[in-house]
């Protein structure tokens, strides 16, 4: 072989190997860029997502709307700003009995269950009237809706009549029907419908059921549970009368059964 062919074909190497090196620096930056631009584009992804996260985080639940609206729709057969004053008897029966409940509360429903039926005589027979104040406030501890959702739909039965309110606040506080504190059962509205079912008035009662699902007295249920939270009670079942606690002799406690509460009334009654 000729000693020019020889430097010919070292050229010809060199530049090969010169191409490929090009070749390579060139797909190498490309396969970067891509890189880059693909980390760019997740890392806005990434900020995009968390900041609609804060953005659904701020925005104003249903709840929050209510709780703000200025103007109220009070179910029938209450009284007083915002329809927050329900009392439930005969005119002429001098007294009032003050009652405060959360509808998630399970010592409610121990009172309703023990009590309830003997409140629902009295109240017929004229011993004294019942002014219910409704709470939300267990919703807040275990960030449901239930107590929220029930108290609306309590609204939707007293717009029907006191009766059908008596009844249905009866049926939620029932063993049947009243779940566990933790079961946030009650911020279903099929599920208020059904327990609705059992009351004659309110069975298959389209009006109420359109109210419950609209969530027609939604924002009257937040106002009356902001007056509870401005009436000074710490706890539920609460019962007053003259603006006293009614309670088992010798206890800071709601009386839980028939008699304890027949004395503790009575005692109230005449004082």
């Amino acid at each position: 072989m000729s000693k020019r062919n020889t430097q010919q074909n070292k050229a010809a190497a060199r530049e090969r190997l010169r191409a490929e090196r090009e070749a390579q620096v060139k797909k190498d930056r490309t396969r970067k860029q891509l890189v880059v631009g693909v980390s760019v584009v997740a890392a806005l992804a990434v900020v995009g997502g968390i900041s609609y996260g804060v953005m659904q985080l701020n925005k104003p639940s249903a709840w929050d709307a209510a709780a703000d609206a200025k103007n109220v729709t009070a179910p029938k057969n209450t009284s007083g700003k915002d329809g927050t004053t329900v009392v439930i008897g005969k005119s002429d029966a001098k007294k009032t009995l003050e009652l405060y409940e959360d509808s998630r509360c399970p010592v409610c429903a121990t009172f309703e269950q023990g009590v309830g039926e003997t409140v629902t005589k009295d109240v017929d027979a004229g011993k004294y009237k019942v002014k219910y104040v409704g709470a939300t406030f267990i919703d807040n501890v275990d960030n449901g809706e239930g107590s929220k959702n029930a108290l609306s739909a309590l609204g939707a039965a007293l717009n029907v009549s006191p009766e059908a309110f008596m009844e249905y606040k009866a049926a939620l506080y029932s063993a049947k029907f009243h779940p566990e504190e933790s079961e946030d059962k009650f911020a279903k509205d099929s599920y208020l419908i059904e327990v609705a079912d059992s009351v004659d008035a309110l069975k298959g009662n389209k009006a109420f059921q359109k109210d419950v699902e609209d969530g027609t007295y939604d924002a009257w249920a937040m106002k009356m549970s902001d007056a509870f939270g401005k009436s000074g009670v710490e706890g539920t079942p609460t019962l007053k009368m003259d603006g006293k606690k009614v309670t088992t002799e010798g206890s800071d406690n709601a009386p839980m059964t028939a008699a304890e509460f027949t004395a503790a009334v009575d005692k109230a009654l005449k004082a």
